[in-house]
């Protein structure tokens, strides 16, 4: 590696700025952690592009963070780290941009309830993001007797008014991205992969059936050019019908324009002491031991509580029944991941109504992390000052410790330990 300061090999003999060379950890952590967030940042604008929206700030900060990555020229610390909070401004900014294009193209969500079972005849699941490619598969699907399944992020789909308009989207099937390979195996219809969340099938399982769109490919599955759905089509057709298998319902589509709605009785119910505490429970899932902590937090909330949630981390207990407080359900699903941006909102809104800091709220967020739009979002909180928030359920291998110390000092970044100890030691600062 090049030492840009002295012009001399990092850690040679010839090297005068061993400290704060090319090799000085904090410095390379800080240069992961702004790569993974601008890969975060590149997958919502390239959903936002696919419905034609776009953001010149958004794409000069790419072209400005990468230069300042590759090249490797600055090495003070506080400036990188001002660099990185940057980027969670401009994730921020690309998911209004993408919510806004969300929202004209398909309209505002409402709260709907969602079928998990399966329905008699054929089926095509679709997991991923992309919700122009789920609406172009309902379009070119219409009348042909298949229904459409969506998996994982796709749940939300089923808000949109547009998209809830066609009677073959059908249900939601499985849980989250990492239980593809035992889910996919089941589900006996075709498969399409619109976005990166895609793991490579075991052998001789359902590749042959496995379809991709977009710039989303797996070796040997059937690529799709155009949004053609034509082979897709066919294949679900010739494959064997779903069987008639009923299962329980879940609740989706509370984006921020349907929970501003219900302020006024939220607010109420804050004034009253009914409701006394709100958990953002969510983030980015994965089959790493440890994940299932969300689950346990989750069923100890007290009953007192809201939960919100967003992202697939949700499939750890969106099933489960949570109830509710005055017609207000206990457990709230946002969206998709990056539906954060409705996260925000709502949190900024009852800060206003309240006449106090975000962090002043009686709000708590615990969020898992997995890969690079999850590393993003928690970018954007970090710039919007949250305190307080529990990550887990490991530190990110690329902060380094001193990195971390840092944003734990600024910030009061925590990592999670046992549910009913963080729990309690949540509630009662609050209480403070």
């Amino acid at each position: 590696m090049f030492c840009y300061q002295c012009e001399q090999t990092a850690g040679g003999t010839g090297c005068t700025k061993s400290g704060v060379c090319g090799k000085n950890e904090d410095i390379q952590s800080l240069q992961d952690i702004l790569l993974f967030g601008l890969k975060g940042i590149a997958a919502y604008a390239y959903h936002a592009r696919e419905l034609g929206a776009r953001s010149e700030e958004v794409d000069s900060f790419m072209h400005e963070a990468l230069f300042k990555t590759v090249t490797n020229v600055s090495f003070d610390l506080n400036q990188y780290l001002g660099l990185v909070l940057r980027c969670g401004e401009i994730n921020l900014k690309v998911m209004e941009t993408l919510d806004k294009a969300h929202t004209e193209r398909f309209g505002n969500p409402t709260p709907t309830e969602v079928a998990t079972g399966t329905k008699s005849g054929p089926g095509i699941l679709v997991t991923g993001h992309d919700l122009s490619d789920l609406y172009e598969l309902l379009k070119q699907t219409s009348g042909t007797g298949i229904n459409i399944y969506t998996h994982s992020e796709m749940l939300p789909a089923h808000g949109y008014p547009e998209l809830k308009k066609f009677p073959h989207l059908a249900g939601n099937y499985g849980g989250a991205w990492q239980e593809q390979k035992k889910e996919f195996s089941a589900f006996s219809g075709a498969l399409l992969a619109t976005t990166n969340c895609v793991l490579i099938p075991p052998e001789n399982t359902y590749l042959d059936r496995l379809f991709t769109v977009g710039i989303t490919g797996i070796p040997g599955a059937s690529h799709l050019k155009n949004r053609d759905f034509t082979p897709l089509i066919e294949k679900a057709k010739a494959l064997p019908p779903l069987p008639e298998a009923p299962s329980k319902k879940i609740m989706t589509g509370f984006h921020h324009t349907a929970i501003l709605g219900l302020a006024d009785k939220i607010v109420a119910a804050v004034k009253l002491g009914k409701i006394k505490h709100f958990f953002l429970i969510g983030g980015c899932d994965g089959a790493k031991p440890g994940r299932n902590y969300y689950t346990e937090f989750a069923e100890s909330v007290p009953k007192d509580c809201i939960i919100l949630t967003l992202a697939c981390g949700k499939y750890r207990f969106n099933k489960l029944d949570f109830g509710d407080i005055e017609g207000i359900p206990r457990l709230i699903d946002v969206g998709q991941c990056n539906n954060a941006y409705s996260a925000i909102q709502v949190a900024v809104a009852l800060s206003k109504a309240f006449s106090c800091g975000v962090n002043d709220l009686p709000l708590t967020l615990v969020l898992s992390w997995f890969e690079q739009k999850a590393v993003a979002i928690l970018l954007t909180l970090l710039y919007l000052n949250v305190k307080g928030m529990y990550i887990g359920p490991t530190p990110p291998a690329f902060i380094s410790k001193n990195v971390f110390g840092v944003l734990q000092e600024k910030f009061d970044l925590r990592i999670i330990t046992v549910p009913e100890e963080d729990l309690k030691t949540i509630l009662k600062n609050k209480e403070k």
